[in-house]
């Protein structure tokens, strides 16, 4: 599909062909978006040096919220569009579009001015050090301050994804990701502007991604576009944002406590080298969540459009399909942290024992990498079909349920090595919880489709 076709092509074409024409652009955008991070990351280290990079990790609690609210805005957004258009009702369409560009303001001028306020202390909470709060603070007031800037640029690029232009979506963050690769450099090597220009970097490139996705939706050709009739927020489409956009809301401000409890048992059973560590570790392994995350956005608007039309056998396909090719990615992930870590660590510094530290971290961590695929496909395929408590109660599973119990237990068998373990562990268990929910979903699907047809 092109993104001069009309979406309603979403319940005709082949789902194999939609699914790679969507899932591409939305994999090389999100994989494209974490490479922002992983930039950041190597610049810093390398520029920088190994205690920056650890207090770059310190950030990234404060970081996973700044995310949650950005998406319980752009994704809840994102999928009730899609729905819209799936009922044929282009004027919601437009009035979610327009809520949403509300709700990034008002939560990142409040979320974002409150942060401020009150840095320090959330740093130190967050478990950074004396050596390493300097370096957090620094980056973290840059990213703070162009909160308006990243959710509406996020938000609105969810929603022209959605709307039927995913060649547009990627192309906005390739375009801002480009912009990062070259401002990065020269504001950390030849500015010297150490970690905080790494974050002004990031800020400027954001604002140029969103200055190309507004001029897309100030064109009235498109399919969904700004219409002031319709600029005003809207309480049952604001209730329905909130209520899909739950679910992704609560899988980052979990993952927030997440990574405080792993942080401070880092800087327990290693100290910041240790955080370090998991700072370069996580930026590996969101590489692939990520690019199967791209799948689950390219899956989104079609099982979104064909779940508002319908068409269940649709739905079904692009299902099987997603789950296919997100076991593939991060299947991959697991391969490459098993054979090659150490090179992989070595790219983000030349430290000899963040090195060591992270190439073992690597391998642990990954064990049980190939089952994430499908849970991450399996959950958003509920958030698309709007069943929002279930998609939160996977997204919560893994982190909450799981994760946190073992990241207090099995340290105190294993020390460091069981805070990496924790994170396999807790994998396996939540792809099988993920998979028994689907199986449910399908057998009372099925018993209710049947039920209807005796009754008729």
């Amino acid at each position: 599909m092109t993104d001069k076709q009309s979406p309603q092509i979403l319940g005709t074409a082949p789902i194999g062909k939609l699914l790679i024409q969507y899932s591409i652009p939305a994999i090389i955008a999100m994989t494209v978006s974490s490479l922002y991070h992983i930039i950041d990351s190597i610049f810093i280290g390398q520029g920088v040096g190994a205690t920056a990079i650890a207090g770059l990790a310190v950030t990234f609690p404060l970081m996973n919220l700044v995310i949650a609210f950005c998406n319980l805005v752009g994704i809840g957004g994102a999928t009730i569009s899609s729905i819209f258009l799936g009922q044929r009702d282009t004027v919601r369409a437009t009035e979610t579009l327009h809520n949403v560009v509300w709700l990034c303001l008002i939560s990142s001028i409040s979320f974002g001015g409150l942060s401020l306020l009150f840095l320090d202390p959330i740093l130190l909470f967050f478990g950074a050090s004396d050596s390493t709060l300097p370096y957090a603070r620094e980056f973290m007031q840059v990213l703070l301050i162009g909160t308006p800037i990243a959710y509406l640029f996020i938000g609105l690029n969810n929603v022209m994804r959605s709307t039927g232009y995913p060649t547009k979506a990627m192309v906005s963050s390739i375009i801002s990701v480009v912009a990062n690769i070259i401002i990065a450099p020269i504001f950390i090597f030849v500015f010297k502007w150490g970690i905080r220009g790494a974050a002004l970097a990031t800020l400027l490139a954001q604002t140029i991604g969103l200055i190309w996705v507004l001029l897309h939706f100030y064109n009235t050709h498109n399919f969904v576009h700004f219409d002031n009739r319709h600029n005003r927020l809207k309480a049952s489409i604001v209730g329905r944002i909130c209520s899909i956009g739950l679910s992704p809301f609560l899988m980052n401000a979990c993952s927030c406590l997440v990574v405080i409890i792993i942080n401070r048992s880092f800087i327990k059973y290693g100290g910041d080298l240790a955080v370090g560590a998991y700072g370069i570790t996580n930026r590996v392994l969101m590489l692939f969540a990520m690019t199967a995350m791209g799948i689950t956005q390219g899956m989104q608007p079609i099982i979104g459009y064909n779940y508002g039309a319908r068409q269940t056998a649709r739905v079904n396909r692009t299902l099987i399909y997603g789950i296919i090719a997100g076991t593939v990615v991060t299947s991959l992930g697991f391969v490459i942290s098993q054979l090659i870590p150490t090179p992989v660590v070595r790219l983000f510094t030349t430290d000899a024992t963040l090195i060591d530290l992270a190439s073992n971290g690597l391998r642990i961590a990954c064990l049980a990498f190939c089952f994430i695929g499908s849970q991450i496909v399996i959950s958003n395929f509920f958030q698309s079909i709007g069943k929002a408590k279930v998609s939160i109660f996977l997204s919560l599973s893994r982190q909450l349920i799981f994760l946190i119990p073992a990241l207090l237990i099995l340290p105190g068998f294993w020390g460091i090595n069981g805070v990496w373990a924790s994170l396999p562990v807790s994998d396996i268990i939540a792809f099988f919880i993920a998979s028994t929910s689907l199986w449910l979903y399908f057998h009372n699907d099925k018993k209710r489709t049947k039920s209807a047809q005796e009754v008729i």
